[in-house]
């Protein structure tokens, strides 16, 4: 089951969701990141992934 959960992806790959734990899960794994910091990110930026990795990556 947790393999499962691990796998699933966002059902809308164009914005990071973060009222759904399984995709709060998922971007932490795929962008490699803290929960708060991908919260933070998605407060700061929006909720579009690419601007939340540009964030990211200026914030490390």
């Amino acid at each position: 089951m947790e393999m499962m959960k691990r796998s699933t992806r966002p059902a809308d790959a164009t914005k990071i969701d973060l009222e759904s734990r399984t995709e709060v899960n998922w971007w932490v794994r795929s962008l490699g990141v803290s929960e708060q910091s991908l919260r933070d990110a998605v407060k700061r930026v929006g909720q579009v992934p690419g601007d939340v990795r540009a964030e990211l990556r200026r914030r490390r």
